[in-house]
């Protein structure tokens, strides 16, 4: 399971998260972990998109925080990847610094989490595109300890 902020102007009018410039990245980025996209679930911490497309509030966050607990209790992923601060501080630690903790394994509820960079972070800043793709190929290696193959 991945998981987002809030979905951007072409997710807002397609309905689908992760369709626009972040998506298409992202789906670059799957095949560093070994994945595809039909093979994950992908859904953002808030379901509607926040005016100008600034950060959810923390208001908006507790609103959509209930659909979000109930797509992760009927799912019930063995990993979920938080992309992004607004992920990692609602779902791991309200404190954590994405550049901190990106590409790590935190282990919740027996539920491996692992913050990585939003793929939107790397397209305002292309430094970051490198960094991306080894947190990918990092996340590679977690998901083969932790599901096997």
């Amino acid at each position: 399971m991945f998981i987002g902020e809030a979905p951007g102007k072409a997710e807002d009018s397609q309905g689908r998260p992760f369709v626009g410039p972040a998506g298409r990245l992202l789906n670059e980025l799957l095949l560093e972990a070994g994945l595809r996209r039909p093979d994950i679930f992908i859904t953002n911490i808030v379901k509607c998109r926040p005016p100008q497309n600034r950060d959810p509030q923390p208001d908006e966050v507790r609103a959509c925080r209930p659909y979000l607990d109930g797509q992760i209790a009927a799912l019930n992923p063995q990993v979920i990847c938080l992309l992004g601060r607004p992920a990692t501080q609602t779902l791991l630690d309200p404190k954590a610094a994405i550049s901190k903790v990106h590409a790590q394994g935190f282990e919740r509820e027996g539920i491996l989490y692992v913050p990585l960079y939003h793929p939107a972070a790397a397209l305002h800043n292309d430094r970051l595109r490198p960094t991306l793709i080894e947190d990918f190929t990092q996340l590679r290696h977690l998901l083969q300890q932790r599901l096997g193959g």
